[in-house]
């Protein structure tokens, strides 16, 4: 008696074809391409997963700067501001009021500067001898 195992090999196969729906077209009709479209898919998508969280908070700085210049001061200012004023919201907070609520923003903008930030040291530069 022989084992036939065709079952097994297309349960397998129609595996990798569902993964790669939408894929192009030898990457979804050739099952050794959709292994490794499939493969380099999961790759990306675990990197991106990481990528995600820089590419949001650079977005919302972006955001929080361009409303802070509207409202007559720099991202810097403000987020010094902010901390001198004891303000804890944090970014993805600020972008969404600066791009939903302008008004509120600004009367945060407003209370963070009026708050004196708490000042840092400077150092002082040693002379150089010439």
């Amino acid at each position: 008696m022989r084992v036939k195992r065709g079952v097994t090999s297309h349960a397998k196969h129609n595996k990798i074809r569902s993964a790669t729906k939408g894929f192009s077209h030898p990457n979804r009709v050739s099952i050794k391409r959709g292994k490794q479209a499939v493969t380099k898919s999961l790759q990306f998508a675990y990197r991106d997963r990481r990528n995600k969280k820089r590419v949001m908070r650079s977005l919302w700085n972006t955001r929080i700067n361009a409303a802070a210049r509207i409202n007559g001061t720099t991202y810097s200012r403000l987020i010094a501001g902010l901390n001198g004023a004891g303000i804890t919201l944090d970014r993805k907070v600020l972008a969404e009021l600066a791009v939903n609520e302008p008004s509120a923003f600004a009367q945060v903008v407003e209370s963070a500067l009026k708050a004196k930030p708490a000042a840092a040291p400077k150092a002082e530069k040693p002379a150089v001898k010439a």
